[in-house]
């Protein structure tokens, strides 16, 4: 009897913690879907580094070429 009684314990204990492995693993799986969505709309909505510089810097030449013609503007009305 005590036997038939440790079997029952141990597989009522292992079913349990199969379960909730199990459970944790379904949870895990969602939480990887769920991250991997979110690296992707990052990617889509924001810029990298180097897009940000090759922004600035024309948006720098952009400026030097009105300056260059203000200054070309300012000689000729002196």
């Amino acid at each position: 009897m005590d036997l038939m009684l440790w079997n029952i314990v141990l597989t009522g204990g292992l079913t349990v913690v199969s379960w909730f492995a199990k459970t944790m693993w379904v949870e895990q799986q969602r939480l990887n879907i769920l991250l991997n969505r979110t690296r992707e709309e990052v990617a889509r909505d924001y810029v990298t580094k180097a897009e940000v510089h090759a922004d600035i810097n024309r948006v720098i030449q952009r400026l030097e070429q009105l300056d260059s013609k203000l200054d070309r503007l300012m000689e000729r009305k002196l």
